[in-house]
């Protein structure tokens, strides 16, 4: 044995080859943490100075190779100056650099998954052998940073400069054959042929064969581009990438700036450079706030992995209610693989799910995303009915009929004595209190909320609400079905509004206090798109439908009079009860007009001011910043009552419900994150400015507490 750790393994195999084996202890999968880079430091260090040594072969033996670097340890050394991330990284460089300069040829078979450091660690070597089953990428412009263990510099002298730009700017992962074809690997075998394949590779090195010095010369040298290649192909994509992007998203633009500064360089000055750029990007709170999802996003998968062993599987689902949403429910659940009954009283309904479903499928075929024969095989797991007729063989059902309390509790009453005594029933539902349905049913424990967002097919949330009475088992089949239709489900408990809703009406409170003052709802809009909504909330308000903001507005008030009732007309009354329902009527805060592809585009409507005249009491004039805080303090304030009330369980839970279920601006972390990225006491301040405009605007005591104790919602 030439080195043995708890992580990685060097020994030495036939024909004085050395396998070098990850394998962290302890763990499922491979990951670059402090252990692994000390021991790989080591590792290289005897392979430096062992004797009679003709290869090296990189190997893994979990399913994956390394899944990247581990992100819970890297955030703590962001948090510090940037001087020692810059030290950080190059030193960890210095040991890929050296792999790269082995006085032997080197191969790595990648066996599984290698993404970020992962990767990277594939290309400090000559060659890369892929299997088939294996996955690589580098996808760290996610996380607001871009790779920073040589990424930058090898796979743009690798696969070319125009390529590297879309591997590391795309963030997709890609199959062997597609990374074949990039020249990002040099061969692709079967999981079976892999390690031979990499050894052999390493005799063909060793027997003259291939020429593995020169390949080592190609990624260690400057980029083979003449000046006005370079410009031509860092300037175009800087512009291409930066619209892709938007303004809000600074590492994409940030790591091509890096590729084309150390486009002349070799290597060593190269990874200077770019690790210089790293730690720039690694400063920035965007990816702060990016890291911190994806840190929230694990956190919900690990709850959601928790309640498995409670969740009973569900092999065949329904859903009651055929129209837009329950088409958009059985469509998901069919695609997903499990499949589903779509029940309706009337076959108009049953004809406008499958229509929904069918219409969704055809985009997939058409954009080359699906076979015909698959889509076929997706609309067979879909069965109207008219009846109750198989429903004894049904082990989740989905309520989706209209938003009526007395309605749901009939058709959910009904549907009970049609299905077995396990099987749980789930009611969509946005604004209905699940305790009050649970009335209606014998079975109140196989009962809960799952709360689909529209358009089902796009939205990643279902909100997974509890009931008084609903046992854990039916949370947890719940949460198992959501996640086998490829959601996010946050598990909530019950209250007006639940999360989403109840976070977003003050929102909503926030802007009609703005035009009740004087402000322009079309600046609003424009504020807060510039903020980072994907639209402002009059837009919003248009897309919701101005019948179900009025109905869930009322639902609102009565839950919480003393900050969401108001005393007089709103602007969503005056919508309301001119019939401008928004884009289901063409005409709302905007009117509605069908572009050239056939979907709708906002166009102004100054009609619309004239109406709005009687509920404007003041003509107040708002700097851009007064009009952010005004929208953005009662939301946020109302999250922290969800997280204090006990509605939703960690702050995680809390902003990913936000980011997924509404649109909260993804770089900004959620509602918790952005008051800690000012301080709660300076949140306070700000909040206490306004103080005078009622309740919404009120901190609550807990967070005094914690503005006092310097405390964060994320420690």
């Amino acid at each position: 044995m030439i080195y043995e750790g708890k992580a990685i393994t060097v020994k030495e195999i036939e024909g004085s080859i050395a396998q070098l084996n990850f394998d962290l202890d302890g763990e499922s999968v491979n990951k670059f943490n402090r252990l692994t880079i000390e021991e790989l430091r080591a590792a290289t260090d005897k392979l430096k100075s062992a004797k009679d040594i003709k290869g090296l072969v990189v190997t893994s033996s979990k399913d994956c190779f390394i899944v990247g670097a581990d992100i819970t340890e890297f955030t703590e050394l962001f948090a510090g100056p940037e001087e020692e991330l810059i030290a950080s990284n190059l030193a960890a460089n210095s040991i890929f650099s050296d792999i790269e300069d082995l006085p032997f040829p080197t191969v790595t078979a990648i066996n599984g998954i290698a993404l970020g450091g992962g990767f990277e660690m594939c290309l400090s070597t000559d060659y890369r052998v892929m299997s088939t089953k294996a996955k690589v990428g580098l996808p760290e412009v996610k996380l607001g940073i871009f790779p920073g263990f040589g990424g930058t510099v090898r796979l743009s002298r690798l696969i070319g400069a125009d390529n590297a730009i879309e591997w590391i700017c795309g963030t997709k992962e890609y199959k062997a054959e597609a990374a074949l074809k990039f020249c990002a690997v040099d061969a692709v075998v079967g999981p079976d042929a892999l390690f031979d394949a990499a050894v052999d590779l390493i005799k063909q090195a060793n027997n003259g064969k291939v020429d593995y010095k020169a390949r080592r010369e190609e990624k260690t040298s400057k980029l083979k581009l003449n000046p006005l290649e370079s410009m031509m192909v860092f300037e175009t994509a800087k512009g291409f990438v930066a619209g892709q992007a938007g303004p809000h998203y600074p590492a994409p633009v940030e790591a091509i700036k890096v590729m084309q500064k150390h486009a002349g360089m070799s290597r060593d000055k190269a990874i200077e450079v770019e690790a210089k750029g790293f730690a720039k990007m690694a400063k920035t709170s965007v990816s702060a706030s990016l890291i911190g999802l994806f840190l929230n996003d694990q956190e919900l998968k690990k709850k959601a992995k928790d309640l498995e062993p409670l969740a009973g599987e569900v092999k065949q689902a329904a859903v009651l209610g055929a129209g837009i949403m329950g088409g958009g429910v059985a469509y998901q659940s069919a695609l997903k693989g499990t499949p589903i009954i779509m029940k309706d009283i009337a076959q108009a309904g049953i004809d406008l799910g499958l229509s929904e479903a069918k219409k969704l499928l055809v985009k997939r075929v058409d954009k080359k995303r699906m076979t015909a024969d698959k889509m076929a095989d997706v609309l067979n797991k879909i069965t109207p009915a008219l009846s109750y007729g198989d429903f004894n063989s049904v082990d989740l059902v989905v309520e989706a009929v209209v938003e009526n309390p007395k309605v749901k509790g009939i058709v959910l009453a009904e549907v009970e004595d049609q299905v077995r005594e396990d099987t749980i029933l789930t009611t969509n539902t946005s604004t209905i209190s699940v305790n009050l349905l649970a009335k209606s049913l014998k079975r109140p424990e196989n009962f809960c909320g799952m709360h689909f967002f529209n358009p089902v097919h796009m939205m990643p949330l279902v909100e997974v609400i509890r009931g008084e009475k609903t046992s854990e088992e039916t949370i947890a089949t719940t949460v198992a079905y959501a996640k086998a239709m490829g959601k996010t489900p946050v598990v909530v408990n019950d209250c007006p509004g639940f999360l989403v809703n109840r976070v977003l009406f003050p929102y909503f409170g926030g802007f009609i206090g703005l035009v009740r003052d004087g402000a322009d709802f079309q600046r609003v809009d424009k504020i807060m798109e510039k903020f980072g909504w994907p639209m402002g909330p009059a837009y919003l308000l248009d897309v919701v439908g101005m019948d179900t903001g009025k109905h869930a507005g009322e639902v609102m008030a009565d839950g919480f009079p003393d900050r969401m009732k108001y005393d007089s007309a709103t602007a969503i009354d005056v919508m309301f009860d001119a019939g401008r329902y928004g884009q289901k009527t063409d005409k709302g805060f905007y009117q509605y007009e069908l572009d050239r592809k056939g979907k709708q585009k906002k166009v102004a409507d100054e009609s619309v001011y004239d109406m709005l005249k009687p509920i404007v009491e003041k003509q107040e004039e708002f700097s851009d910043e007064q009009i952010i805080e005004r929208m953005m303090i009662p939301l946020c304030i109302e999250t922290v009552r969800c997280l204090e009330d006990g509605i939703v369980e960690t702050p995680a839970e809390a902003d990913m419900g936000l980011i997924f279920g509404i649109g909260f601006p993804p770089f900004r972390g959620g509602a918790l994150r952005y008051i800690d990225s000012m301080g709660v006491d300076k949140f306070c301040e700000m909040a206490d400015k306004y103080a005078d405009l009622g309740a919404l605007y009120q901190p609550t005591a807990g967070m005094r507490d914690m503005a006092k104790a310097g405390k964060k919602y994320f420690g």
